[in-house]
């Protein structure tokens, strides 16, 4: 590992910081920080007495998004991001690291003096969706992709409106989309993050540098034939929905290794659903990903090909509703080489790869912001489990790999003019 440019830096002291969070907000399944949850309160709590021995001025905005901000020579704003909220019987990192290194580096920087353009630590309000299914939550309210009246009736398992929830810390969701005046000055965003996958641990690499993030198309298919006995109906004359249904699940594997990308099928429910009959009605779910938006299109286009043929073949029905949908989004060419430099910096070697899930990120570059993550290694690819882990050597990495990457972005930003 490369010795620190900035004696001051201390990635240890993340390390015991990510610990210390973890016996504050987790138990024996796992963290629990979910967003608009006592608990959740309790971790930016914490993060808020930390913020409060810095000479920063910290705030919540409409969207209940928290902005730590060290007021350089300049108004343009450098912004490091993350979410310290978690899913249930979540892992200890998720998030949060992105949150606790991007305060190490603002110590860093502040014991420096006055930075040459204005740097600010962000914590997103409720990133994973965890509670009421609605993911990105302060990133899209920021960025203005966020409809206010498409969250309005979403409720939790206990039948609690997120609108009530919300409000219970202070956001009216009248309001949220004012949270954008954050984004003003922004000239660049920061994101570290765990990777959530294999591809670095099976590379034996520490770092990577993220490309971009996965488009995705999310569809709910509804297949339909005929319910129809077990026992008295010839095989030749079943309409099995499932049939057509099962067909389907296994083409879409192909479809993906065809094109590069990832399909999944999250979920199948059948109908009537009971041994002794043939399925009547089958819908099952359809999530696609890919980092070209063309490539993403052709596997839903032979998605769609395919469903109508297996349709055809077991005699039934097909019909499509689109769940949900977002362009690929690519991180900017002079951020991604500049991660690149400080990432071989840092440990030698480096890896360009796409992100398969959702961050912050996405929503911030989405509001034309300059934006670059960087990825740490992920033991075992597992995440979302309180299993997830990362070698304490390469979550030191990764900060000093941040740092180097801040120093660089501010210099960058303050050569612009």
């Amino acid at each position: 590992m490369a010795t620190s440019l900035n004696p001051t830096l201390q990635p240890q002291r993340t390390i015991d910081e990510l610990k210390e969070l973890r016996a504050l907000t987790g138990n024996a399944d796992g963290a629990q920080r979910v967003a608009w949850t006592d608990t959740w309160a309790k971790a930016r709590a914490w993060m808020r007495d930390k913020l409060d021995q810095l000479p920063v001025e910290v705030e919540t905005d409409e969207a209940g998004n928290v902005w730590a901000t060290l007021r350089g020579q300049s108004e343009k704003a450098m912004l490091i991001g993350g979410h310290l909220d978690s899913v249930p019987n979540g892992g200890w990192l998720d998030g949060c690291l992105n949150v606790v290194a991007g305060l190490e580096v603002l110590r860093r920087i502040a014991s420096e003096g006055t930075p040459p353009v204005t740097v600010r630590l962000v914590d997103w309000a409720d990133e994973e969706g965890a509670r009421f299914g609605r993911s990105l939550f302060g990133s899209s309210a920021a960025s203005g992709t966020m409809n206010p009246d498409d969250l309005r009736n979403l409720t939790d398992r206990d039948g609690v409106k997120l609108v009530d929830a919300v409000a219970r810390f202070g956001v009216d969701m009248n309001c949220v989309k004012d949270a954008g005046r954050q984004l003003k000055n922004a000239v660049a965003y920061l994101e570290l993050h765990i990777e959530q996958g294999p591809v670095l641990e099976s590379m034996n690499l520490p770092l990577g540098v993220v490309l971009g993030t996965f488009g995705v198309e999310r569809h709910a298919i509804r297949f339909v034939g005929q319910s129809a006995h077990a026992g008295s109906t010839p095989m030749n004359q079943r309409r099995d929905a499932l049939g057509a249904a099962s067909k389907l699940h296994l083409e879409i594997r192909e479809i993906a290794k065809r094109n590069g990308g990832v399909c999944t099928v999250g979920r199948v429910e059948t109908k009537p659903g009971i041994v002794t009959a043939v399925v009547g009605q089958c819908d099952i779910t359809l999530d696609q990903r890919h980092l070209n938006a063309d490539a993403l299109a052709t596997m839903l286009a032979e998605a769609k090909a395919a469903s109508e043929r297996f349709a055809a073949e077991e005699n039934v029905s097909q019909e499509w509703t689109r769940l949900w949908q977002i362009h690929p989004i690519l991180f900017h060419p002079e951020l991604i080489e500049m991660a690149d430099e400080a990432v071989r910096e840092t440990c030698g070697q480096v890896h360009r790869l796409p992100s398969g899930p959702l961050h912050d990120a996405a929503e911030v570059a989405r509001a034309g912001v300059p934006t670059i993550m960087l990825f740490v290694q992920s033991l075992r690819g597992l995440s979302h489990a309180k299993e997830e882990d990362t070698k304490e050597e390469h979550l030191a990495m990764s900060v000093e790999a941040l740092d180097r990457l801040a120093t660089r972005t501010m210099n960058w930003l303050a050569g612009k003019g």
